[in-house]
């Protein structure tokens, strides 16, 4: 059994393998740069260890990461979500250099990262993939003569893309030529390679992912799906688990389609197929996702299966711990990703001082956090500073928790994406359980919150006045 894991990552997910860690009995270790000195990874895990001033590259220069793990005696890193988490040259370090990496095998991460690859593999495996090109194009050409041979509208996506970048949507001939050079230029800055490819755009579609976890002894399993529909400009916001929009049917067959794929590409450890579910109930292999996914808590509610401590054994040469038939789903689970935004201000970024920070508590409520009351949120990183994770039986009690949990939160120095997460579960069309990845878009509305006065502002106003009344 694996001794001791270096964590290569920050913020929530870190706290997270901490914990799993801890219950396991390994010793953890934190990584972090000047400016997460103060975060909770750092206080939570074992061992702590500075790596450099750049808040960002820290987290990105792999060599510097295993030779830390190394020098620290680690038998095992894991890499989270975000970040290296899916740079095959992580995975193969770590195997030069004797440590364990709790995820694929780097040819696998390799693979699935190419969107090109991961299609051929999906068609040689029998799995329906979007209409689409089969290679990368070479020009904006090519582009037009196929986008008008499978119809608009279509995507232009990053070939190594993934997290919701390096994506456009093209109507028109001229919204394609306009978009070419744009989706080229960023697929180069954010993923290393200038390479796209384009896939007919499923309209409306149900964004349905799976989770499956295999071992390396040829044991493969589902624990379900997870709805992700409700996102915004491709970035998920509100995650539920099961899906309330399948049929039992639906559920055994996508679940049946995961499994297939992650044989036919030798996948080990834990992983996610998404799918697009179409207006005529087709579904359509989209990408798979070669770590733990942010949203893992819900699927974790549900099934009661730990997935990062899973992982953990799995990448200690364990079998799997559990048969397919004894994977069971209860109730439902839906995640809201708490995100320091200001929704009424075009989503913008909101970092500073956290004055205050309450997670809520009672039946069937987790919170999964990296924030406490005088953290300061840095600007460097993603906006996301918890996840809040409710269980209820039935699809209308879920909704209820919810809103009983987003309420009972408290994160007052920042703006939040609290207030609006509120105004979707009070949505009629969310409530009805029937919704698509279009939501957010068609619901403008929901911005329309009022805003409360925090108490800090109003003890200060109080105090004001009774300053200007004493000066009377």
């Amino acid at each position: 059994m694996i001794k001791k894991i270096l964590i290569a990552n920050r913020g929530e997910i870190a706290v997270r393998i901490v914990r799993a860690c801890s219950e396991l009995g390994i010793t953890s270790v934190a990584i972090y740069t000047d400016a997460d000195r103060h975060a909770l990874h750092v206080k939570k895990a074992d061992e702590s260890y500075n790596i450099g001033s750049d808040p960002v590259q820290g987290y990105l220069n792999a060599h510097n990461i295993v030779n830390l793990a190394v020098a620290s005696g680690c038998d095992a890193l894991h890499p989270g979500y975000g970040f290296l988490s899916e740079n095959p040259t992580l995975a193969q370090i770590c195997a030069r250099r004797g440590i364990r990496f709790i995820g694929p095998d780097a040819d696998v991460i390799r693979m699935m990262g190419d969107k090109i690859e991961a299609r051929k593999a999906m068609i040689k495996a029998g799995i329906p993939v979007i209409p689409g090109s089969e290679h990368n194009l070479e020009n904006v050409e090519e582009a037009r003569q196929l986008a008008n041979a499978i119809g608009y509208p279509v995507m232009l996506k990053a070939t190594n893309g993934g997290g919701g970048r390096g994506i456009r949507r093209c109507d028109s001939e001229a919204e394609l030529l306009k978009n070419y050079d744009r989706v080229v230029s960023e697929a180069g800055k954010a993923f290393g390679k200038p390479e796209v490819f384009l896939e007919k755009c499923v309209v409306h579609p149900k964004h349905i992912e799976v989770q499956v976890m295999a071992d390396s002894f040829g044991n493969t399993i589902h624990l379900f799906e997870r709805d992700c529909s409700i996102q915004r400009r491709n970035q998920k916001l509100i995650e539920i688990a099961p899906s309330p929009q399948l049929t039992e049917a639906q559920r055994q067959y996508i679940g049946k389609l995961a499994v297939t794929a992650s044989k036919a590409v030798g996948y080990v450890n834990a992983g996610t197929v998404e799918f697009l579910l179409d207006a005529d109930n087709q579904f359509y292999f989209m990408e798979m996702n070669t770590r733990l996914q942010v949203e893992h808590t819900i699927t974790e509610t549900i099934t009661g299966v730990d997935i990062v401590q899973e992982q953990i054994r799995i990448a200690s040469g364990l079998p799997l711990q559990y048969k397919q038939e004894e994977i069971k789903h209860n109730g439902f689970a839906m995640e809201f990703r708490i995100n320091a935004e200001d929704p009424k201000n075009n989503f913008l970024p909101s970092f500073g001082r956290i004055t205050r920070y309450y997670a809520p508590g009672g039946p069937g409520v987790r919170t999964d956090a990296a924030m406490y009351s005088g953290y300061v949120i840095p600007p460097y990183y993603d906006s996301m500073c918890a996840k809040l994770t409710v269980w209820n039986l039935t699809w209308e009690s879920v909704i209820e928790r919810g809103r009983r949990a987003l309420n009972d939160m408290t994160v007052f120095g920042v703006k939040t994406t609290i207030p609006y997460y509120l105004e979707i579960l009070r949505n009629a069309e969310f409530r009805s359980g029937r919704f698509n990845t279009s939501f957010v878009e068609s619901h403008p509305e929901l911005i329309n919150y009022d805003v409360g006065q925090p108490p800090e502002m109003l003890a200060a106003v109080i105090a004001a006045a009774i300053a200007a009344h004493n000066g009377l």
